[in-house]
């Protein structure tokens, strides 16, 4: 399965737990293409779905880490907070506790 498809487990997740539902693939740079997998964009909060953690995948090489690292930054200093989780955090529901953590009111 894709990381994309571990996205859309992560939103039936959310959908049995009753969470607010995320927008997926959100533009939120006003020039650059950049996507956020998961985002709350009321509340600012994004989630990061990183595939091939443990096989040298993208997120792990040094191009898509640095991108990656320049994508999330430019995120935290337009205000955004995220949540970057792996394929297995989603499998055992880990992602879905932090999700739910971060959802909650303050």
């Amino acid at each position: 399965m894709s990381t994309s498809g571990y996205a859309d487990n992560l939103i039936f997740q959310l959908r049995a737990a009753k969470l607010p539902a995320p927008t997926p693939e959100f533009r939120f740079h006003p020039v650059r293409k950049w996507r956020l997998d998961l985002a709350w964009p009321d509340q600012r909060l994004y989630v990061e779905v990183d595939g091939g953690t443990w096989v040298g995948g993208r997120h792990n090489r040094g191009a898509g880490y640095e991108k990656d690292c320049e994508k999330l930054n430019a995120a935290c200093v337009a205000g955004w907070r995220g949540l970057r989780v792996t394929v297995a955090m989603v499998k055992d529901g880990r992602a879905l506790s932090a999700v739910e953590q971060a959802l909650r009111p303050v």
